[in-house]
């Protein structure tokens, strides 16, 4: 029984490219996620369910997209951004609105939201340009690069949707650091840094004053003085900030929270839930997530360096500093660190289309790894 069991079992591994210890670490996030939006939904059994069922999905599509080889991720990525341009302008000119934002594509028999393609999309896109040659790229690959980030990240803020068109930025970004591009104005370092500075500051000048809305600038304003508005604006980061703290060492037990079971922190389920995690395990708690969003961020980036080519390498590395991003922004959102953003605890916060991105991310890592070989780069 038990030597048929490991007979099949390493068929499988061999059949399926998936990384196991990748897989396993996966689970335990997800067990994990279940246990706490059970606790933050005050026992609700039907919300761990459909959580449980999303989960399924996606670790279907994980599955399968790790199958796909990376040369044909490679060859699709034109297509793909193409793809996904087209489907942003269309939702300015046709998307349903919620919340104040239009954001969305409605079909009828589907509501999707094609910014959360993009966070996938532009990584391989830009990963794609820049391994076209050797690296560090030439100039004219940095210049098309940089125009397709920022026609994405113009078409997803005018929805509006900063948070997520500020990551979807981040992930282009982190591609063209991991090339190892290098942006010289002038011969000077000194002067070429000042002129960098001086760009920066111009943008963040203009941003400011002509792009942001005043519920965004809000945003901003309270993270350095929530409590001049406990209320309103403030009154998220507070209530959470109050929650993390009541915690202490060993937390006050599953469903126990008064901050969460008394519903004093808002979004406990999805955005905020980093925050009943924290009240009700406590430090211990908070570590071990930690711990194990640590390991699978050095497994995924060690899979990635592990790879034979520039766009593997490159798509790899730059998909898990996206993880990596998601998991401290999260935090340092509910922590009062950084400006209230609609971004989930990576595999912990309830809902279904990030959950998706983020599997379809570590299942393309997988990929990347599995079917490393010289034929792939022909």
């Amino acid at each position: 029984m038990i030597s048929s069991l490991v007979k099949y079992s390493k068929a499988f591994y061999r059949y399926f490219k998936i990384d196991v210890p990748l897989f396993i670490l996966v689970i335990i996030l997800a067990a994990f996620g279940l246990l706490i939006l059970y606790s933050s939904s005050g026992g609700s059994i039907d919300q761990v369910y459909r959580q449980l069922t999303r989960f399924g999905v996606a670790a279907v599509v994980m599955i399968v997209v790790s199958q796909i080889p990376p040369l044909y991720i490679n060859r699709a990525a034109p297509t793909l951004i193409a793809i996904g341009i087209f489907l942003l302008i269309l939702v300015l000119l046709f998307g349903s609105s919620g919340g104040g934002a239009q954001r969305w594509l409605n079909l009828g028999f589907i509501k999707f939201q094609p910014s959360e393609m993009m966070k996938i999309i532009v990584p391989i896109s830009i990963a794609s340009i820049l391994s076209e040659g050797a690296l560090p790229p030439r100039a004219i690959l940095t210049l098309i690069s940089l125009v397709v980030i920022m026609v994405v990240v113009a078409l997803i803020a005018m929805q509006p949707d900063l948070g997520t068109s500020l990551l979807i930025g981040a992930s282009g970004v982190y591609v063209l650091f991991f090339s190892g591009v290098n942006i010289h104005l002038v011969k000077n370092a000194w002067l070429n840094l000042g002129l960098l500075l001086g760009i920066l500051g111009g943008s963040l000048y203009v941003a400011w004053n002509y792009l942001l809305i005043p519920y965004q600038q809000e945003r901003i304003l309270t993270l350095f003085k929530p409590e001049s508005d406990p209320l309103g604006s403030g009154y998220h980061i507070m209530q959470s900030k109050i929650a993390i703290g009541s915690g202490g060492l060993t937390g006050k037990g599953l469903n126990k929270g008064s901050q969460s079971q008394l519903d004093f922190v808002p979004e406990s389920s999805t955005d905020f839930i980093f925050s009943v995690l924290a009240e009700e395990t406590g430090f211990i708690g908070v570590l071990f997530l930690l711990f194990i969003y640590l390991l699978v961020i050095y497994r995924c980036m060690d899979l990635s360096m592990r790879c034979e080519d520039n766009f593997s390498r490159l798509l790899g590395a730059s998909l898990t500093f996206i993880y990596f991003t998601y998991v401290f922004v999260n935090i340092g959102m509910v922590s009062g660190l950084l400006p209230v953003v609609g971004v989930p605890l990576p595999l912990i916060s309830y809902g279904g289309s990030s959950l998706i991105t983020l599997m379809t991310s570590i299942g393309i890592i997988m990929s990347i790894y599995k079917h490393k070989t010289p034929r792939y780069l022909k």
